[in-house]
């Protein structure tokens, strides 16, 4: 490929040294393409929250879909196994670039449990998918979402990793044990994934928690906590983050001015959204627009 144009949509961040993860979100309504280089001592790890991206293998010649709330787990010694994705609009996935000799520290007492990491199988290629359990959506999901000062994101973003790989590779057989009580089975996640939803639709009028509560058919303090929980954040911070975002795009499309904006997100005056945008931003709406 000639050209990256994923670049933008993708973040890295390397946890030590030998780990790299990379999160992607494709918000725009293109199928975008990202290629990244990977040796062949580095084990790749996806995690597909939302939507669906392909992997392509040998100059594109066959492909792999990775699909949402599914994992995809790849090795191979003997040849380096580039990334070269096509992320479908609205996807949201988080990849994980391990070395092996980083991975096999994670389990130096327990290398035995894990059975590609044996005498036998550590030189040989690897792969494997799966269907993500609830606990690691939750985490995936707060690995984008999460209201930390800058200084604490990494130090966050570290705790969660280590705790997706404990998730993923746990072989517990009272899986129970591991899930939250306010996230009984898989249903209350589907039903705080509904919450949020409605809020988005009804941005503007948005409903209480009292009302959001009744329409999922959760309880309120579930509802709360649930959604803190899955997003990183509570109900109101959601909404407003969302709002903030959803105003900055249609300023940025230079097809509405501050007051119809305002509006649009739900401001009755235009000086209470100019309050909050640069609450959110550091600047005025209009120095936002200027400087485009």
């Amino acid at each position: 490929m000639e050209k990256n144009n994923a670049e933008n949509m993708v973040h890295e961040t390397v946890i030590e040294q030998g780990f790299v993860i990379l999160k992607y979100h494709n918000q725009s309504e293109e199928t975008q393409q990202f290629v990244k280089e990977v040796k062949r001592d580095y084990i790749q790890l996806h995690f597909c929250i939302k939507n669906s991206a392909k992997l392509f293998f040998n100059n594109a010649s066959y492909a792999i879909d990775i699909c949402e709330n599914n994992s995809l787990l790849l090795y191979n010694p003997n040849q380096d196994l580039p990334i070269h994705l096509e992320i479908l609009p609205k996807a949201k996935s988080i990849i994980f670039l391990i070395s092996i000799e980083k991975f096999h520290t994670f389990f130096t007492q327990e290398a035995g449990l894990i059975h590609f990491l044996n005498e036998e199988n550590r030189h040989k290629k690897y792969y494997y998918d799966k269907v993500l359990n609830p606990n690691e959506i939750v985490v995936l999901n707060q690995m984008f979402h999460y209201g930390l000062h800058s200084s604490l994101e990494k130090l966050y973003l570290k705790g969660k990793v280590y705790e997706l790989l404990s998730l993923y590779f746990n072989k517990s057989n009272n899986d129970d044990a591991q899930k939250c009580p306010f996230l009984e089975d898989e249903a209350n996640v589907e039903k705080v994934r509904k919450a949020k939803k409605l809020i988005i639709e009804n941005m503007v009028d948005p409903p209480s928690l009292n009302e959001l509560s009744d329409k999922v058919k959760l309880p309120l303090q579930h509802l709360k906590d649930g959604f803190k929980q899955i997003y990183g954040e509570t109900v109101f911070a959601f909404l407003f983050n969302y709002k903030m975002e959803y105003a900055r795009k249609l300023l940025a499309s230079k097809k509405y001015n501050i007051t119809e904006t305002s509006f649009e997100v739900g401001y009755s005056t235009p000086s209470h959204f100019i309050v909050a945008f640069k609450k959110k931003f550091g600047s005025t709406p209009k120095k936002y627009v200027s400087n485009l």
